[in-house]
């Protein structure tokens, strides 16, 4: 079973995602924190569930959708399972600070 890690970013995202829609509704923004880990946790046993990030076109680094999020992780190895981030589907993930690394490692 992979051990999933969540990077301080991925928390952090979470940690915004949440207020910004207890704003309007603190039930769902709790229901929503739930949902990203609840989510998360079937990579403990299937590491690959997720489909391969399509702008970044490496088949370590994934995702998973939630809802209108995609919970984006990386592949380290067998045992462990790294969150990046959490990103809204409608942003331009190329902007997102946490995976530019990977799009430059792509590009090479």
């Amino acid at each position: 079973m992979a051990q999933v890690v969540w990077s301080d970013r991925a928390i952090k995202d979470i940690d915004q995602i949440a207020s910004y829609i207890a704003k309007d509704s603190l039930q769902y923004a709790k229901e929503y924190v739930k949902l990203f880990f609840e989510r998360a946790q079937v990579l403990e046993k299937y590491p690959y569930f997720g489909r391969a990030v399509p702008e970044i076109n490496m088949s370590s680094i994934r995702q998973i959708l939630c809802d209108r999020y995609r919970i984006i992780y990386e592949v380290i190895n067998r045992n462990e399972i790294g969150i990046i981030t959490v990103h809204h589907q409608s942003r331009s993930l190329e902007n997102n600070p946490s995976v530019k690394k990977f799009y430059k490692k792509r590009k090479k």
